[in-house]
């Protein structure tokens, strides 16, 4: 029997079931983002790249990822949110076996910029999704899981890494079939790739799109499916009025406030939210914890211990976030992550201060400042995936108006992407030239800034329908 009155248990069961389906995308975000972590070495012995070249190498993807973002937003308004998500699924698969089998740099790059296109397209297609089929008053649960399958796909990479590593003592050793560790680190991603495509065919598509693109029928028959008959027709209707206000095909120029001449507001808050995740170098620890740890002075073995550590930590961060985010809103957990990752980073930039290097450029920590670089990038790691790394994606999947949210995520997408391809670019130059703790204190300016911007920029989502975001 259908509901009559709002949804019920199954109704609520479904919504569960295919925003984690769609989180699957996370999961290889944070996978395909983090099984680089391990490959550093194994990179710079097969294409004998230097310092620059490893650098492209591994931020290669992110120029994909922005690409992907980009192009993302604007096809899914054309082709649907479904329909872009089953695309980066293939091309997660392709990129997956072609990263391992690549004999050359350029070769090499190819399938990362591949892989990127998937994790770019799939950062802002499954937030939108999972916002655009939840009910408000737990759609920050739902979204936030985005981030906890991110680093659940992370912690992945690392464990593969860390067990395939000491498998067959080192990174660079043959591991099986003739085959480099590294190389395998890759294609170990082809299993959760293939889950993730053929789960996909089974999920409808986003109601949302489909009322924007004139199908009523469909649309009407998904919206009760969710949430029942009479909230179902109910929402159709709702939505098809904040549409109808203005027109049915989104596009780009919608971005730009004809009336005031300005681009809106909203665009603004986004691409900030987007780039501050960024500077305040997440990605560093998650894109070169390996390297950045035996720079201090750690063994591979104890780096890649560490990446676990650190991931581990993230998720439980994530779980709290997941029950805290529409209980206490939005705009509190980011302003409190910000403070506190600039206390945090600022630890850092001072352990790493003052440590002599060695020969091969290593700093020689003492047990003190190791451990104190250790604890305060754990708990800098912790505080990130308790507010800034969740809440950025659950803010960019709903603070957008219906009208503009492709258009506005893919342009946000873009700002994060470009964002991350610096930052994570510019490491291995900074750790040649400027070191450590000067990097880690640039990182620390971006945290303490992204304070004033919370508090002064951002507006509070919580409870909101996405009907009623304004921009």
């Amino acid at each position: 029997m259908s509901n009559t009155s709002g949804p019920n248990q199954g109704s609520t069961a479904f919504i569960v079931f295919i925003s984690c389906i769609a989180t699957i995308g996370g999961f290889l975000f944070g996978y395909d983002s983090g099984v680089i972590n391990g490959t550093v070495k194994g990179l710079q012995i097969a294409f004998d790249s230097d310092s620059a070249g490893t650098g492209f190498s591994v931020s290669s993807m992110l120029l994909g990822c922005a690409a992907g973002a980009l192009f993302a937003g604007r096809l899914a308004d054309k082709y649907g949110r479904k329909a872009l998500l089953v695309v980066a699924a293939a091309f997660f698969i392709v990129s997956a076996w072609g990263s391992g089998i690549a004999t050359t740099t350029a070769e090499f790059v190819l399938y990362r910029i591949l892989g990127g296109m998937a994790v770019g397209a799939a950062s802002v297609m499954a937030p939108a999704y999972i916002s655009e089929v939840a009910l408000a008053k737990y759609r920050g649960m739902l979204t936030s899981v985005q981030q906890i399958a991110i680093i659940s796909g992370l912690t992945a990479s690392f464990f593969s890494n860390y067990f395939l590593a000491e498998t067959a003592g080192g990174s660079t050793e043959m591991f099986w079939a003739g085959y480099e560790t590294w190389r395998w680190m890759f294609w170990v991603e082809l299993i959760p790739a293939g889950i993730f495509f053929f789960a996909l065919l089974v999920i409808p598509e986003s109601p949302r799109f489909l009322v924007a693109r004139g199908k009523e029928e469909k649309a009407k028959a998904v919206l009760v499916r969710l949430y029942g008959d009479v909230d179902g027709i109910a929402k159709y209707t709702e939505i098809a009025n904040s549409l109808a206000s203005d027109h049915h095909s989104p596009r780009f120029s919608d971005l730009y406030d004809k009336v005031k001449g300005r681009v809106r507001p909203i665009v603004w808050v986004g691409i900030g939210l987007a780039v501050l995740q960024q500077f305040v170098g997440i990605n560093v620890v998650f894109y070169y914890g390996a390297v950045l740890w035996e720079a201090a002075g750690f063994t591979e073995s104890e780096a890649l211990q560490t990446n676990v550590l650190s991931g581990t930590i993230s998720i439980a961060a994530c779980l709290i976030t997941f029950f805290l985010v529409d209980k206490i809103g939005r705009k509190p957990l980011l302003w409190f992550g910000s403070a506190g990752m600039a206390i945090s980073l600022g630890i850092v930039a001072y352990a790493f201060a003052g440590a002599p290097v060695d020969a091969a450029g290593n700093l020689n920590l003492s047990q003190e400042s190791g451990l104190l670089a250790l604890y305060g990038a754990n708990i800098y790691v912790f505080l990130f995936n308790l507010s800034w790394g969740p809440v950025m994606w659950v803010m960019l999947g709903e603070m957008f108006p219906n009208q503009i949210r492709g258009s506005g995520l893919a342009i946000a997408g873009l700002a994060q992407w470009l964002a991350n391809f610096l930052v994570t670019w510019s490491f291995p130059i900074m750790l040649a030239g400027i070191g450590l703790s000067a990097a880690y204190g640039i990182y620390t300016f971006f945290a303490a800034l992204s304070v004033f911007f919370v508090i002064f920029m951002v507006h509070e989502t919580k409870g909101m329908e996405l009907e009623d975001m304004k921009g």
